[in-house]
C-alpha cells in the first residue's frame, strides 16, 4: 500500500469522464487566466536573448521575497543563494501556489477523486481564502495537481507496475483547472519505469504554458521491489534530467519558466539532493508530503527540507491522514507559515 494513502488500484471498466463537453482538445491550452497569468509565450530565446530575459527580472525584489521566505534563518541555508535568477514570467516567489491533489479514478488518493468539480472548487477556494488571510502580501495561484502516471500493485501489460492515465482523463483535469483559472501539475509515479521514459509521454501537455511537472520518488522502485512494499528513491541525476528536459521545452517553445515539484518525506527518498540544480527556466520545489500529527510533520520538514535546501519549499496537508494522530487536527496556514523556510507551495490531499 501507499505509505500515505494507498496507490491507485486497477480502475473499473467504466471510465469516469468529467466535464466531457468542456474538455479541451489535446494540444490546445485550457482557457482563462491560468494560461494568461503566467506571461504569454514569447519567441524562442537563445544566447543573448536568454540573458536579456533573466536581466529583466527585478533582482532586488526577487532577493527581498526570498529573504522573507527564509524567515530569519541564521544558519546560512536559506535563502538558497546558489540558485539562479529565473527568467521573466516566473511564478515563484511572487505567488504562493495552493493545490488540490489526486486522481479521478480513486477516492483514496486525494480530493480530486472525491468530489464533483463544483464542490471541489468551493472547497479549494475556501482554502485559498485562508492562505490569503494568513499572508496578504503573497498572491495565491490555485492549482490542480493530477496524478498522470500512478504506481500499481500489478505489473500491467508492459510489466512496469505503473498506469499511465488516458488523455481523456488528463484533459478532464485541465478542464477542471480552467473552471478556476488554475495552473496544472502532472504528477509521475514511475514504478519500475524511469523518468526518462515517462516524462516525454506528457510532452504535448508540458508545452502548454500553464502545465507543470511533479515527481514522486516514493514510487520509484529498484531491484524488482513492488510499489508500496518499501519507500522508493530517486537520485539528483534523474531530477536534473527532468529539469533539463523542461528547460529545453521552455527554450524551444518560448514558454515562461516551469515549476518542478519533488515529493520528499524521508532523507532516503532523494539521494544527492545537494546536487539538484535549479535553472533559469525551471524552478524546483521540494515538497514535504509526509502525514501525521503537527509535531511529526514539523520534524520531518526540518530534516528533509530545512536541512537539505534546493530552491523553494512545499508542504502537504492531509484532510484524513493528518487526523490519525494526536492532537487529531491539521496544521493551520498560520502554523505552516511559521516554519523555516516558509513554504511557497501548499498541497491538499
Amino acid at each position: 500500500m501507499d505509505f500515505r494513502t494507498g496507490y491507485l488500484a486497477v480502475p473499473a471498466l467504466a471510465l469516469l469522464v468529467l466535464l466531457a463537453s468542456g474538455c479541451r482538445q489535446k494540444g490546445k491550452p485550457a482557457e482563462g487566466k491560468a494560461a494568461a497569468q503566467v506571461e504569454a509565450p514569447v519567441k524562442k530565446t537563445h544566447g543573448r536573448q536568454q540573458k536579456e530575459r533573466t536581466a529583466d527580472v527585478d533582482t532586488a525584489r526577487y532577493n527581498a521575497l526570498c529573504d522573507s521566505l527564509a524567515a530569519g534563518d541564521t544558519t546560512g541555508r536559506w535563502p538558497v543563494r546558489t540558485a539562479p535568477y529565473p527568467n521573466k514570467g516566473a511564478l515563484l516567489p511572487y505567488h504562493r501556489i495552493v493545490a488540490y491533489y489526486g486522481n479521478m479514478y480513486s477516492k483514496r488518493m486525494g480530493v480530486l477523486g472525491e468530489y464533483p468539480p463544483d464542490t471541489l472548487w468551493q472547497k479549494l477556494n475556501a482554502e485559498i481564502r485562508k492562505w490569503e488571510a494568513a499572508d496578504p502580501s503573497t498572491p495565491v495561484i490555485p492549482a490542480i495537481h493530477y496524478i498522470a502516471a500512478s504506481a500499481q500493485g500489478s505489473p500491467g501489460r508492459d510489466k512496469m507496475y505503473r498506469m499511465r492515465m488516458p488523455a481523456k482523463q488528463i484533459d478532464s483535469a485541465l478542464a477542471i483547472a480552467a473552471m478556476g483559472d488554475a495552473i496544472v501539475f502532472l504528477d509521475i509515479q514511475v514504478g519500475h519505469s524511469t523518468v526518462q521514459k515517462e516524462v516525454p509521454v506528457l510532452e504535448e501537455y508540458l508545452k502548454l504554458p500553464n502545465v507543470h511537472l511533479a515527481l514522486d520518488p516514493e514510487f520509484a522502485m529498484h531491484g524488482g521491489v513492488l510499489p508500496g512494499k518499501k519507500i522508493g528513491t530517486m537520485d539528483a541525476k534523474e531530477i536534473n534530467w527532468c529539469a533539463e528536459y523542461l528547460q529545453n521545452l521552455v527554450k524551444e517553445n518560448g514558454l515562461p519558466p516551469k515549476v518542478l515539484i519533488v515529493h520528499r518525506f524521508t532523507e532516503g527518498m532523494v539521494t544527492g539532493a545537494s546536487k539538484i540544480r535549479p535553472l533559469p527556466e525551471v524552478q524546483i520545489v521540494m515538497d514535504m508530503d509526509g502525514w501525521g500529527g503537527p509535531a511529526l510533520k514539523k520534524n520531518t520538514y526540518r530534516q528533509c527540507i530545512f536541512k537539505a535546501p534546493v530552491q523553494f519549499a512545499g508542504f502537504k496537508l492531509f484532510y484524513k491522514n493528518d487526523l490519525r494522530e494526536k492532537p487529531y487536527r491539521m496544521l493551520t496556514p498560520e502554523e505552516v507559515l511559521g516554519l523555516c523556510p516558509k513554504p511557497i507551495y501548499i498541497q491538499y490531499q
